[in-house]
């Protein structure tokens, strides 16, 4: 991007909340299921059926507003926001505008070494709409997801740049997994993005003309949004065409080309009509759910790994950036593994597999029970840490133990002394003119003794009682 130019970033982030059945009806809110099975007249929007809200949402929303030290407005109203598309059936969604359930608040971000506070302008509840899916010349539309409740988070436009954009949206990821609010699944459409960009130059105070990109779901495809929109202001800017370019207006993302393109013209809030739903009352929240108890967060739990287990500060934030990654960590170290190794076996040698297989952590093939027996064997020497990793190779193909597979690949090590040291001998006279140059100051040898005595053992010998009885014969 050119110096001349500053990007304004703020993004609106829907999280669909991990209750069991909507928002407004007791329908179920199961991914996957037949289409238009989980609908009843309520979430089809039929005349005369009317919606009950759903506490278990109410105290979701709480806990998440605690989380980023938000205010929590005790008293907020539910509107009905006005627009038609075929996956809204009533012609209007149920959601909040004028007082939110959350309102401000913040988290902290880090990018390059650098930390920032990015403001959260408001949180509010709302039903999802319903899914239209294309199908060559037809679409179709599955009201299954119509009612399932969302928390949208509300940025403020703090973002300067589409790494700070992916940073904040990871820390929000991990936040509301670590709640337990939401599976955050980007996939099936858990955790969704509309990002709002403008540029404007150096030094302008007003605001460039904002464009929405609606709804991307991976934050790959987020920051190449991002990217494309900022060069594509840029350069109108730089030809003089920006008034003609670049206007209000929301765009879809295409991951094929790496291009957004223009879907319609951006509304204002005037546009939806917005007005108190007459079928609901304020919602108040219970005393009780101001109580509720917050796990510990990301930022907590990596000062704390850092502090308990001497971790550096960039392990501990990536076995804390993902609950099911610090949760397999802490199973290690639960069952006897030093906090230090852990994290290399983990964090370096699993990770990487798994990412080169195209795993996450939660359906890794080997599991923390596994990977603990495995790190303990190379601790107490059964195998060396070369050998380790041959094992891991085959447990991430095959479903066997631990000792099976060492006793497979024939890798157990051998740390008998009297073993050991009958081999050094034989070397050691073997190579009596390497000997007197060693003794000779030609301590380069050292490492010759080393390998004839692991060859002559075919590996199999512990290298730490090798050096020791090398060492000690050789002075």
């Amino acid at each position: 991007m050119s110096k001349n130019y500053e990007v304004v970033i703020g993004l609106e982030v829907h999280v669909q909340l991990n209750t069991k059945t909507k928002i407004f009806c007791n329908c179920a809110t199961s991914f996957g299921d037949t289409p238009n099975t989980n609908t009843c007249p309520t979430c089809l929007g039929l005349p005369g059926a009317l919606p009950v809200l759903n506490k278990e949402a109410v105290r979701k929303a709480v806990m998440f507003g605690k989380a980023v030290n938000a205010e929590i407005n005790k008293k907020s109203i539910f509107a009905r926001k006005n627009y038609f598309y075929p996956d809204l059936p009533k012609g209007y969604q149920i959601s909040q505008f004028e007082i939110p359930i959350v309102g401000k608040g913040s988290l902290t971000i880090e990018v390059n070494g650098e930390t920032k506070e990015i403001g959260i302008t408001r949180a509010h509840l709302e039903e999802d709409a319903g899914k239209n899916i294309h199908d060559g010349d037809v679409s179709k539309v599955d009201l299954n997801r119509a009612g399932t409740p969302l928390l949208e988070i509300v940025s403020e436009p703090d973002m300067r740049s589409s790494d700070e954009a992916i940073a904040y949206l990871k820390k929000l990821h991990a936040i509301v997994k670590y709640l337990g609010i939401s599976d955050a699944n980007m996939q099936e459409g858990s955790f969704r993005c509309d990002a709002n960009v403008s540029v404007r130059p150096k030094g302008q105070k007003e605001f460039g003309t904002r464009v929405e990109i609606k709804n991307i779901n991976s934050f790959r495809f987020i920051k190449q949004a991002i990217e494309y929109e900022i060069e594509r202001h840029i350069e109108a800017y730089e030809y003089d065409e920006y008034e003609d370019e670049v206007v209000q207006e929301t765009r879809l993302f295409d991951s094929k080309t790496g291009e957004t393109r223009s879907m319609r013209g951006k509304e204002e809030s005037a546009d939806y009509r917005y007005f108190p739903d007459p079928d609901l009352l304020p919602l108040v929240v219970p005393d009780e759910f101001f109580d509720v108890k917050i796990p510990e967060l990301p930022d907590e739990k990596k000062e704390r790994y850092m502090k308990e287990f001497g971790l550096k500060e960039y392990d501990a934030g990536v076995l804390t950036s993902e609950p099911e990654l610090a949760a397999y960590f802490e199973d290690l170290v639960e069952r006897g593994c030093e906090p230090v190794m852990a994290n290399n076996w983990l964090a370096v040698e699993l990770l990487g597999r798994l990412n080169k297989a195209g795993y996450a952590i939660e359906n890794s093939p080997v599991s923390s029970e596994k990977l603990a027996k495995l790190i303990l064997r190379i601790k107490d020497n059964t195998i060396s840490g070369a050998g380790g990793k041959k094992v891991l190779d085959l447990l991430m193909e095959e479903e066997i133990e631990v000792d099976v597979a060492i006793d497979k690949l024939g890798l157990k090590q051998v740390s008998d002394e009297s073993a050991i040291e009958k081999m050094v001998d034989e070397i050691l006279a073997a190579n009596e003119d390497k000997v007197a140059e060693y003794k000779a100051g030609k301590d380069k040898l050292f490492g010759f003794f080393v390998g004839q005595v692991m060859k002559a053992s075919r590996g199999k010998a512990n290298p730490q009682v090798v050096n020791k009885i090398l060492k000690s014969k050789l002075s």
